[in-house]
């Protein structure tokens, strides 16, 4: 099993697939690819399943199970997120690959503002995106930035534990929903009482929680979190809608005022088939974006915003990252379409303008940003 996975990671695989009934498959450079050609049976899976367990209670009621998360790491293999599912009464499971080495936001090949957003000193910052688009490389190399450039405590809640932080300018520590602490919201109460400067939580699973960070970023701490939304207009609408009726404006108001930034992301092939580069959308919340947020009436009109403030202010739509990198030949225009929001619209206003859209910008800080820093 072990040298089968191995081999995935040797070729780049991001997750490895194990299911009774069906082959080791890796999805590598976006596409789930076989790896062996003898099936697994029910048996052989379950096995495969206890070796991921530590915890002896579980692997005790290991046929209660059936959905289950773990880490596993192996010298010479890897370190991988590990989701232990039921499926037909049998077992799959599911290993997504972490890396050692944490990456940084230059060789994430990230859009230059996300230093400036890395250097807020509070409000919240959501990094947002399907599953498998790169959000927890981002806030990876967001923490990095952090941990490299400053002096600060950073405080990490994660289900579970990924990429492993040493302790660089910063002071990091990193607690494991389970192991470590009782829940989310239990262990963000607790950080607020731990002498710490930036809070990342890897999700925000629930209303209790979403309640809870929108109080740390009130209390003027810096908060990092994800959530899976494929743009920042959809996600302040999901946060909002998150609430009771009766709480959502009152939700909407505390978002406005302690939103800091989106950056919503995808992953697309490159044109040269050497994996995947990140297409970002991102927002910064200036005093305008704000009152935009605040106003249930205006917020559609974040995106026209998001377009006209990349000058000033490091912002950008994905169709403007797009064409960025078709001009600079990273991806191909037939990639581009696929993903920009309107297709059609996108591949004129690429022929009439592309130069002129896709010359090197050095966005200044954000006003909000300088602002909020003291």
């Amino acid at each position: 099993m072990e040298s089968i996975i191995k081999a995935a990671v040797e070729r780049g695989a991001s997750d490895v697939h194990i299911k009774a009934g069906d082959v080791f498959r890796a999805r590598i450079e976006g596409e789930l690819k076989p790896l062996t050609k003898q099936r697994l049976t029910p048996e052989q899976t379950k096995s495969i399943a206890l070796r991921f367990i530590v915890s002896e209670e579980v692997r005790s009621r290991i046929d209660q199970i059936q959905d289950y998360d773990c880490s596993w790491g192996s010298p010479g293999v890897g370190r991988f997120r590990v989701n232990i599912l039921r499926q037909r009464s049998s077992f799959m499971i599911v290993m997504r690959v972490i890396p050692f080495e944490v990456p940084t936001l230059d060789k994430l090949q990230l859009p230059r503002v996300l230093e400036t957003i890395a250097g807020f000193e509070r409000g919240i910052v959501l990094v947002t995106g399907p599953t498998g688009s790169g959000k927890s490389a981002t806030m990876a190399g967001l923490l990095n930035h952090i941990n490299t450039t400053s002096k600060r405590h950073i405080v990490t809640l994660e289900d579970p534990i990924e990429f492993l932080h040493r302790d660089l300018n910063s002071s990091v520590t990193q607690r494991e929903i389970g192991a470590d602490t009782v829940s989310f919201s239990a262990g963000l109460k607790a950080a607020m009482r731990q002498d710490c400067n930036v809070i990342m939580i890897d999700q925000l699973p629930d209303l209790l929680t979403v309640d809870t960070a929108l109080k740390v970023g009130e209390m003027g701490h810096f908060l990092l979190s994800t959530l899976p939304t494929p743009d920042a207009t959809t996600t302040i609408a999901r946060l909002v809608a998150m609430f009771p009726p009766d709480e959502q404006e009152i939700a909407r108001q505390r978002l406005a005022n302690t939103l800091m930034a989106i950056v919503s992301q995808r992953l697309l092939p490159r044109a040269d088939g050497t994996g995947r580069c990140p297409v970002c959308e991102v927002l910064i919340c200036t005093p305008e974006v704000s009152d935009l947020i605040s106003d249930r009436a205006r917020v559609g009109d974040l995106r026209d915003f998001i377009a006209k403030g990349r000058n000033e202010n490091g912002m950008q739509t994905f169709d403007q990252h797009l064409t960025d990198l078709v001009a600079g030949k990273v991806i191909t225009l037939e990639a581009a379409k696929i993903a920009a929001n309107d297709p059609a619209a996108f591949q004129d206003r690429f022929v009439e303008g592309s130069e002129s859209l896709s010359a090197a910008r050095e966005p200044r800080e954000p006003d909000h940003a300088a602002g909020q820093e003291s």
